[in-house]
């Protein structure tokens, strides 16, 4: 019975350092930023402006406006959880090839950014970026795009306002999913202090959705994206566009992909 009583007192034991080490170090699993120099240089193949955003609670939010010539509207672009704007500016160098300006921000901590992470503070500063378009462009020219961690933020932002269209590319129902569904064993939805939730805001969503998810992501599991084509496609206009083989950073790399953003925009 002593031998029992050891082994499960050594299971909880362990089990509960697991418990604890999933709420402490759920930031550098969530977030994984690079920081810039407050001097550094872009260099990028479209004309851009640096922006410097001072947002409501004094944080200070690096971003990039590109700029084409007669633009057929801007793409508000929520970027992913890795690195700054000097990878994120290069990627959507595709996106204003096609003609479009693109208003992309650093979150706080990444690059240029500063300012305390909090789950209002993510949201706060996705409203206020909307807001920074809307003083330049008429609201129905503005499409709101989201990419992985970032969907979280344009689900947001676009369910409060109303854009011309939201896409979301590799998207989660919710942080609280994704957590259960990596750590199955721990009360891993109980411990997340950045619950963000595409399903929840969507239901408020007024204009149309376009999900774009590769099937072999292991990042954000494709069948997340599912779920959330079958949550709204019997009260939203949604669409799904599925890139057989993708995975969650080389969409860009894929026909379908090019052919289905391009279809979208056009």
């Amino acid at each position: 019975m002593k031998i029992v009583r050891f082994v499960l007192l050594v299971a909880i034991g362990l089990y509960l350092l697991v418990v604890a080490f999933l709420f402490f170090a759920q930031e550098s699993f969530l977030f994984q930023p690079s920081g810039l120099d407050s001097d550094y240089q872009f260099n990028f193949k479209h004309e851009f402006e640096e922006l410097n955003l001072t947002m409501s609670d004094g944080a200070v939010i690096n971003a990039l406006h590109f700029k084409t010539d007669s633009a057929k509207g801007v793409i508000l672009y929520f970027h992913g959880n890795a690195g700054n704007l000097n990878r994120w500016g290069e990627i959507v160098q595709y996106h204003v090839g096609l003609g479009y300006d693109v208003i992309i921000m650093d979150y706080r901590k990444y690059g240029k950014s500063k300012g305390d992470w909090s789950y209002d503070g993510f949201l706060s500063d996705a409203e206020e970026l909307y807001q920074y378009a809307m003083s330049i462009y008429p609201e129905d020219k503005i499409v709101v795009y989201g990419r992985s961690l970032g969907t979280g933020f344009a689900s947001w932002v676009a369910s409060t306002n109303r854009p011309k269209m939201l896409i979301l590319e590799s998207p989660y129902t919710s942080i609280g999913d994704m957590a259960e569904f990596f750590y199955p064993l721990a009360p891993a939805r109980y411990l997340i202090r950045y619950n963000f939730k595409p399903s929840e805001y969507l239901k408020q969503l007024s204009c149309p959705l376009f999900i774009i998810h590769g099937t072999d992501d292991l990042i954000v599991p494709y069948f997340f994206g599912e779920q959330l084509y079958d949550q709204l496609k019997d009260q939203k206009p949604v669409s799904l566009v599925t890139i057989e083989g993708g995975s969650h950073n080389d969409l860009i790399e894929y026909d379908s992909y090019k052919e289905g953003i391009e279809s979208i925009l056009f």
